[in-house]
């Protein structure tokens, strides 16, 4: 068909190169070529059959052409497609499982799955805009020299904007599992590739929040009027969303052994330990303001954990980048710039200024708990948008005739062929 001819000026996919990662899109999942048309005959105008099939298949192309990389467009796309695509999971329609939706692996290509269900075709076009708006926020905090001087900066306002990136994906996944696979029967839920799995998108969520917070953190670091106090909650925050995130992924049943399930974990396990480093350090500082041996002890503790904790997330960073397929890190940005270095020094210093305390209050060397916070970064809901007009079978006519008719009509064709 003609619709299959893409709108959009888009260049084919790169040339492959070890890329940078700040923020981790796991495996990416995109529609391949379905027969929307023949399923729907006589049972929904044929106008906008066609206009379903040629929205999908624009879709296909772009994704293809440019393996996920025209953002813009895809998400375009999508949105465009999930306001007709609504119709299907009318149940007073009758065609919500009538259509072998299938998708693949952009990654490999072989992982494909068909499944017979239109809500999987809602959930899987959610997932899609979910991983391309993460997707948008790591490209806007891979820092860019545009001035040619060798100095890669990233903006306040692209930090932002990324926040704001992170929570839009952690909206759209959040909305899958409370919206979307509750419409899903068990035995098609069975069916559904891992990275579908309401464990999955929770952890996935999760960390999209936690990373948000990370940037959040790198803002205060920033700010010379942000307190020791924002800085500490932020830390506390954040390690609180990647603990959850890690939890959920390790429970879920994903395999963590392999692939982008080892990726994913080791990303998490990476922030973790930076968050961890992050709260204990801005935790000794506090601690350290105090006037009691035991508050001093009690820091030195925090700077020292701190320090050891920053090892394990060069460990960690590793072999995260090591990990299949094998990603760089960028330059060190946010808290991690300005703390990589500061840590190793005031654990340092201060050890040496209270080393007689700690050799007084040997009972007293045990690392303080962090305290808790209430999270704050939260998503808003996200809604499905209207369904099209086109929908409305109250106006259907097919070729001057009332659907009625036509359907009668399209029985006797098949009972003479």
């Amino acid at each position: 068909m003609g619709c299959t001819t893409s709108i959009y000026a888009v260049g084919r996919k790169k040339k492959k190169s070890v890329p940078e990662v700040v923020v981790f899109v796991p495996s990416m999942r995109i529609p391949v070529q379905s027969d929307l048309q023949r399923p729907l005959r006589g049972l929904i105008p044929k106008d906008l059959a066609d206009r379903l099939s040629c929205l999908r298949n624009q879709i296909v192309l772009v994704a293809e052409d440019t393996g996920g990389s025209a953002i813009t467009e895809l998400l375009r796309a999508l949105e465009e497609y999930l306001c007709v695509l609504i119709g299907l999971t009318k149940k007073e329609y009758g065609v919500e499982g009538l259509i072998q939706f299938k998708w693949k692996n952009l990654e490999d290509g072989r992982h494909e799955t068909c499944i017979a269900n239109s809500w999987f075709e809602v959930l899987s076009v959610v997932h899609l805009m979910a991983m391309l708006t993460l997707l948008e926020a790591d490209s806007l905090m891979i820092p860019k020299d545009h001035s040619g001087s060798g100095i890669r900066v990233v903006s306040s306002d692209c930090k932002r904007d990324a926040i704001d990136l992170l929570l839009k994906a952690a909206a759209y996944l959040e909305f899958c599992v409370r919206d979307v696979l509750v419409h899903i029967p068990p035995d098609i839920k069975k069916r559904l590739p891992t990275d579908l799995q309401d464990g999955v998108l929770e952890a996935i969520s999760i960390q999209a929040l936690g990373q948000g917070t990370e940037i959040q953190l790198g803002l205060a670091v920033e700010c010379q009027k942000a307190t020791l106090s924002v800085k500490r909650r932020l830390a506390c925050e954040e390690l609180s969303y990647f603990s959850q995130a890690y939890h959920r992924l390790s429970e879920c049943g994903m395999d963590t052994n392999n692939g982008y399930g080892k990726k994913l974990l080791w990303f998490i396990k990476w922030k973790f330990l930076e968050a961890k480093a992050a709260a204990y350090y801005y935790h000794g500082l506090i601690l350290d303001k105090g006037n009691e041996p035991s508050c001093h002890v009690s820091a030195v503790c925090c700077f020292l954990a701190a320090e050891e904790i920053l090892s394990e997330c060069k460990k960690a960073c590793l072999s995260f980048c090591l990990a299949t397929p094998v990603t760089r890190a960028p330059p060190l940005w946010g808290s991690m710039k300005h703390l990589q270095q500061k840590i190793p020094e005031v654990a340092s210093r201060k050890s040496q200024m209270y080393g007689y305390l700690l050799e007084q209050e040997k009972a007293l060397q045990a690392l303080p708990d962090l305290p808790d916070f209430q999270l704050s970064l939260r998503p808003d809901d996200y809604q499905l948008p209207e369904i099209d007009p086109a929908w409305d079978s109250e106006k259907w006519e097919i070729q001057g005739q009332p659907l009625k008719e036509h359907l009668k009509d399209s029985e006797d064709e098949i009972e003479t062929e």
